[in-house]
């Protein structure tokens, strides 16, 4: 598995805030102290520490420094708003200038693996691919979101037996599901080299004639179109179920063979329910609307199913984020795979982990505030007692 474990040695002055460098300087002339911090975040998580702990063990064992790391929940675990997630002791000289550091590499994987968490419990039985890469800013980023989703739907595998994850789309990342390659077949980018999507199908088969074969079919607005004829093609693969094809229609305009009017009546056949509950405009959207809606999903299934390839699965991108997969396990939507992107943290504010010391040589003391630090250490160490 990956492990990016930079900055190290020299470096880590560079990168971490110059406040904690000085102080690291000042400990040093006027005497050290063992410290105790809190580390915390202010809404719910899904705890997802091992990227910070793996660097923080390869930083202070470098420093040849003895820490203590106190866990308070496993990975996977729901974590509260507030709740410390890890109490963390040792010398304040050697802890103090590693703050800014370990920080970054805990709070967006913790958001982002609730969000992953709460697409895959919500739609258990959907397979989701990670395709994130290509919006993270940095492969370090794109190394923390790929571990951030395993986390997430691993938890939703252990709790729900949810299929979750099957994988991401870079050979990077994809030891986090298990895999040693990244998944995928095209891009709208060879559609458009190709000049037809049957074409780029055949392109795609040829050049690997072992795999799978995902279609991507909305290049020329002809999703049902291009999809019935790239099925009739490759027959085989369709009657085996080693064919699929992919939706990722703009949101600009409607799938083919849809409009507002009949996107209703597809999910007044088969869903009703799913438009008799109160819904947002952004809601509505996502059933009925552009783009690639639940009325589109079924369309394409009926499409496939009435022209004799039941076994066909259906991909859907474009959007997913765990309030669009919400909305559509709500209208049970019959799609095989979501590829997404968007378990990112969507409002980037939400990730920002807080390390507070709560102790100096023991004793306690943190700034006023934060009390209730100490008070959660406190109660969780008498749970503890009580439960041992």
């Amino acid at each position: 598995m990956v492990k990016r474990l930079s900055p190290r040695g020299p470096d880590i002055i560079k990168y971490t805030d110059r406040y904690f460098v000085k102080t690291r300087e000042t400990v040093g002339r006027f005497g050290d102290k063992d410290v105790t911090y809190a580390i915390f975040m202010r809404r719910p998580v899904c705890f997802a520490p091992r990227l910070m702990l793996n660097w923080l063990d390869a930083v202070t064992t470098e420093r040849n420094a003895k820490i203590s790391i106190d866990t308070r929940f496993k990975e996977g675990d729901w974590v509260g708003a507030g709740d410390p997630l890890i109490y963390l002791s040792g010398s304040f000289h050697a802890l103090v200038d590693l703050e800014t550091l370990y920080l970054q590499r805990l709070g967006a994987a913790c958001v982002a693996a609730y969000n992953a968490y709460t697409m895959c419990a919500t739609m258990p039985k959907v397979g989701f691919v990670a395709m994130d890469a290509r919006h993270c800013a940095g492969t370090e980023m794109s190394e923390m979101m790929a571990y951030a989703a395993s986390v997430g739907s691993n938890a939703a595998k252990n709790e729900l037996n949810a299929k979750g994850f099957i994988g991401s789309t870079n050979d990077a990342t994809s030891s986090y599901f298990g895999n040693n390659k990244g998944i995928g077949t095209m891009p709208h980018a060879l559609v458009g080299y190709a000049g037809s999507t049957l074409r780029a199908a055949e392109m795609y088969n040829e050049a690997f004639p072992e795999d799978d074969l995902t279609a991507l079919v909305d290049y020329y607005g002809k999703e049902v179109t291009d999809s019935l004829e790239v099925c009739a093609k490759f027959l085989k693969l369709a009657n085996s179920g080693r064919l699929a094809v992919r939706l990722d229609t703009h949101g600009g305009r409607y799938i083919e063979g849809l409009d507002m009017a009949s996107s209703y009546a597809v999910l007044d056949q088969h869903c009703p329910r799913a438009l008799r509950e109160y819904r947002s405009e952004a809601e509505l959207r996502w059933l009925v609307g552009t783009g690639v809606t639940a009325a589109a999903i079924y369309h394409m299934r009926d499409s496939l199913d009435n022209a004799g390839f039941p076994k066909v699965q259906i991909i859907a991108s474009s959007g997913f984020g765990p309030e669009k997969c919400r909305v559509m396990a709500s209208a049970e939507v019959p799609v095989d795979i979501i590829g997404t992107g968007s378990y990112l943290p969507e409002n980037w504010s939400e990730t920002y982990a807080t390390a507070d010391i709560v102790a100096y040589d023991s004793i306690p003391s943190v700034k006023v505030g934060r009390e209730f630090l100490i008070n959660k250490r406190i109660d969780q160490d008498q749970d503890t007692h009580k439960n041992s």
